[in-house]
C-alpha cells in the first residue's frame, strides 16, 4: 500500500512539474516577445483561438481587416503571427530576395512525398521550378498555343447559357463559368478534356476534389480533426480526408498525355520541349501539379467572371460603355484585340481589386537576420502575413474603396485615378516571386470570357446581393435579361433579339490564398 501511495504521489509530482514548466514557458515567452510592441487584442499575447473561431466559421479575412480598423497597419492577431496592411511592409515583405519564404502553413496542405510549385518553402527548389514553367506559362506562348482551347470553350459555355435562358428562362452563371474553366483547365493540365459544358454538370473527379479540398482545409487549421478523420469508418469522413491517392492517380493522364508522341497534348508536353538540358519532371511532379494548377484554375476563374456580371450589372453606367466598347470588336477578334480596350480591363481590374477570388492571407516565415518591419522587430520564428482584401480597401491609395469605378484604372483625369502606391500593392494574384503561375492565363479567360458575354446578352440589374460568409455570396432574386445577337458569335439557337426575359445569377466565393 506504501508503495502504491508513493507511486502516485511521485507521477503527481512529475504532473506537476511537467504543467509547471509548460506554463513558466508560456509565461516567459508571452512576456518578452518582440511582437508585445505591435498593437492589437490583449489575448493576442497568449492565444489564437479567436483566429482560428474566425476561419472555421470563413470570417477570416473579415476578423483581420477589423483588427486593422481598429489598430492600425501592423497589428498582432495570434502569439507569433502579425498582419501587414502598410505599402512599404507589403513590399518589404514580398520583394524578390527579402528572405521572407512562404510559411510552413502551405506545407499542411501536402500529404505526399512531393511538393509542387504552390506549396514550395524552399527559394531554389521554387525558382527552379518556376523557370521551368515561365515559358509555357508566358502570355505569348499560352495565345500560340491554347488561345484556341480557351476561346472555343468560351463560346461553348455562352451558348449553353443562352440555350438554358431561352429554355428555363435562367441563368445560373456560376455554374457555367466553373464548367467552362473546369474543361480548359483538364485540357491544359491533363490533356484529357472533361466535357463538363457539354454534360452540363461536373464529373465524380472534380466533385471528389471540392471535397478533398474543403478537408485539407479543415486538416490545415485543425489538424487533430484530419488526423482522427482518416481513421473514423464513416462516408463523410472519408470523402472529405482518405481520397488525395485518387486525385493523384488521375494524375497519370498527364504524365501519359506529356510523353505522347503528338506535340502539344498538354501544357506539361510545352514545358518539357521547352526545358534546358538536365532539367526534368519526374512523374510523380507531374501528378501533382497538374492536379494543383487544376485547382489553381478552376473556381478562382468562375468566381471572378461571376462576381464581373454582377458588378457590371450592378452599374448601369458602366454596363452600358462596356457593351459599347465591345461590340466595336471585329468579327474573329483575338485576345490580344482584347487588351488594349480600357473599359474591359478596368472592369476586370476593378473586379478583382473588389472581389478577387484569392483575398485572403500571405504568411510568410521572417528570416532568420529578425528584421525590423514597420518598426517593429520581429524576431525568428514570427509569420508576417499580408491580404490583399485590405491593401485594396485602403483609402489612402483607392478613394472611395468600397465603390465599383472601373474608370480609375484607365481615365488618367479621374479623381480616383490610381497612384504608383496603388498600382504596387494591388495583388489579386499573389505577390513577389510567389505571383500565380497562371496568371496570363486567367486574364486571356477573363478578358475573353467577358467580352462575349456582354456582346452576346444584354441584362439589368441584379438586386439584393449580399455577403453570407468569406466563402459563399448569394441572390436568389431575378434580374431582366434579354438576348443580343452578334454575327461574330458562333452558338445558341435564338434569333429573339428584344424578347425580355427572366434571369438567375448565382453567384459564390471562397476565401483562398496564395
Amino acid at each position: 500500500m506504501l508503495l502504491t501511495l508513493t507511486n502516485t504521489a511521485t507521477a503527481v509530482a512529475c504532473l506537476c512539474l511537467i504543467i509547471s514548466v509548460v506554463v513558466l514557458r508560456i509565461l516567459t515567452q508571452a512576456l518578452t516577445n518582440p511582437l508585445n510592441k505591435v498593437p492589437g487584442p490583449w489575448y493576442a499575447r497568449w492565444t489564437n483561438i479567436p483566429l482560428k473561431l474566425a476561419v472555421v466559421g470563413g470570417r477570416r479575412i473579415h476578423y483581420v481587416h477589423e483588427l486593422h480598423e481598429k489598430y492600425g497597419p501592423y497589428v498582432r492577431i495570434s502569439p507569433n503571427e502579425i498582419a501587414v496592411n502598410d505599402p512599404k511592409g507589403f513590399k518589404q515583405i514580398h520583394s524578390i530576395g527579402s528572405g521572407f519564404t512562404k510559411a510552413e502553413w502551405y506545407l499542411r496542405f501536402v500529404e505526399v512525398d512531393r511538393l509542387g510549385v504552390f506549396a514550395m518553402t524552399d527559394q531554389r527548389a521554387h525558382a527552379a521550378r518556376r523557370k521551368m514553367f515561365a515559358r509555357p506559362f508566358s502570355k505569348t506562348h499560352l495565345r500560340e498555343h491554347w488561345e484556341g482551347t480557351v476561346r472555343a470553350k468560351g463560346d461553348l459555355a455562352l451558348s449553353r447559357m443562352q440555350d438554358e435562358l431561352q429554355t428555363a428562362g435562367i441563368v445560373d452563371v456560376l455554374k457555367w463559368w466553373t464548367l467552362m474553366a473546369t474543361d480548359v483547365s483538364s485540357t491544359l493540365m491533363f490533356g484529357d478534356c472533361f466535357h463538363t459544358l457539354e454534360n452540363g454538370e461536373v464529373n465524380e473527379y472534380i466533385r471528389t476534389l471540392t471535397r478533398t479540398l474543403l478537408g485539407q482545409g479543415i486538416g490545415a487549421e485543425l489538424p487533430l480533426i484530419r488526423t482522427v478523420g482518416k481513421m473514423l469508418p464513416l462516408k463523410a469522413a472519408k470523402e472529405l480526408f482518405c481520397n488525395f491517392e485518387y486525385l493523384l492517380d488521375y494524375g497519370m493522364v498527364a504524365v501519359d498525355n506529356m510523353k505522347s508522341q503528338q506535340g502539344g497534348k498538354n501544357i506539361f508536353a510545352n514545358i518539357m520541349a521547352e526545358a534546358e538540358k538536365g532539367e526534368k519532371l519526374q512523374d510523380a511532379d507531374v501528378q501533382v501539379e497538374a492536379t494543383g494548377l487544376l485547382i489553381a484554375g478552376t473556381d478562382t476563374t468562375a468566381v471572378s467572371l461571376t462576381y464581373l456580371v454582377w458588378a457590371v450589372l450592378s452599374h448601369p453606367t458602366v454596363k452600358n460603355a462596356l457593351e459599347a466598347e465591345v461590340n466595336k470588336l471585329p468579327q474573329g477578334y483575338k485576345d490580344a484585340d482584347l487588351e488594349p480596350l480600357p473599359i474591359l480591363n478596368g472592369v476586370i481590374e476593378e473586379t478583382l481589386r473588389l472581389y478577387g477570388a484569392a483575398p485572403g492571407m500571405l504568411p510568410r516565415a521572417v528570416p532568420p537576420t529578425g528584421p525590423d518591419v514597420g518598426g517593429f522587430f520581429l524576431s525568428p520564428g514570427t509569420v508576417a502575413t499580408t491580404q490583399s482584401y485590405s491593401l485594396h480597401r485602403d483609402p489612402n491609395n483607392f478613394p472611395e474603396p468600397e465603390s465599383f469605378l472601373p474608370e480609375r484604372w484607365y481615365d488618367a483625369t479621374s479623381q480616383y485615378r490610381l497612384n504608383d502606391t496603388a498600382k504596387a500593392v494591388f495583388s489579386p494574384f499573389g505577390a513577389g516571386s510567389r505571383t500565380c503561375l497562371g496568371i496570363h492565363l486567367a486574364y486571356m479567360e477573363l478578358r475573353l470570357a467577358a467580352a462575349g458575354f456582354f456582346r452576346l446578352i444584354i441584362l439589368t440589374i441584379v438586386m439584393d446581393v449580399k455577403a453570407v460568409s468569406d466563402r459563399f455570396i448569394t441572390t436568389s432574386s431575378g434580374c431582366e435579361g434579354r438576348r443580343n445577337e452578334h454575327p461574330g458569335f458562333k452558338g445558341g439557337n435564338s434569333s429573339e433579339s428584344g424578347e425580355n426575359q427572366k434571369t438567375m445569377i448565382w453567384i459564390s466565393n471562397s476565401d483562398r490564398t496564395q
